[in-house]
């Protein structure tokens, strides 16, 4: 798969798990299915580091998409912190609020920070491979997207085989 595609695809995959852990008392089968996305999300997020770090990406993306993978690895161990049910009879000062509250709000507020550095990456990694940067435009105007090449050779690596 291509790199792109992979950067994308990431995205999708978070959103399917949001939308998989908004409704709570679902079946048992879908908290499973949490977990074995979540590890997939692990994996595509290694992936796409891997892939970025050994291509000529600029280094805030590569840095980036480390960082979102350290974050997949902290949501791992805080899934499993919310498997084990841990927590939950442990109350804070705040009212009604239990250990177990605050690294369910962490596993959230990850889950956040995760899609949207992968929506950065993937955004920024596409402009770049396609040297976007390198066409500016007249301010207040919105110019239309760049038609793809009728005849000639492909352009950029995307095209290239």
């Amino acid at each position: 798969m291509k790199l792109w595609a992979a950067l994308y695809g990431m995205i999708w995959v978070v959103l399917i798990e949001f939308l998989l852990a908004m409704k709570p008392g679902l079946p048992t089968a879908f908290l499973y299915l949490h977990v074995l996305i979540g590890f997939v999300i692990v994996a595509i997020a290694y992936s796409n580091f891997i892939g970025l770090r050994d291509s000529r990406a600029p280094g805030r993306l590569k840095r980036t998409a480390r960082a979102t993978f350290a974050l997949s690895i902290l949501m791992v161990f805080l899934g499993i912190l919310l498997f084990l049910n841990l927590g939950s009879n442990w109350s804070l000062p705040l009212p009604t609020v239990s250990v177990y509250d605050l690294i369910l709000f962490l596993h959230i507020v990850n889950a956040v920070a995760i899609v949207t550095q992968a929506a950065a990456v993937a955004v920024a990694y596409d402009m770049w491979e396609e040297r976007e940067f390198d066409r500016e435009s007249e301010p207040g105007r919105i110019p239309p997207a760049p038609s793809p090449a009728v005849a000639g050779p492909p352009q950029g690596p995307r095209g290239s085989a």
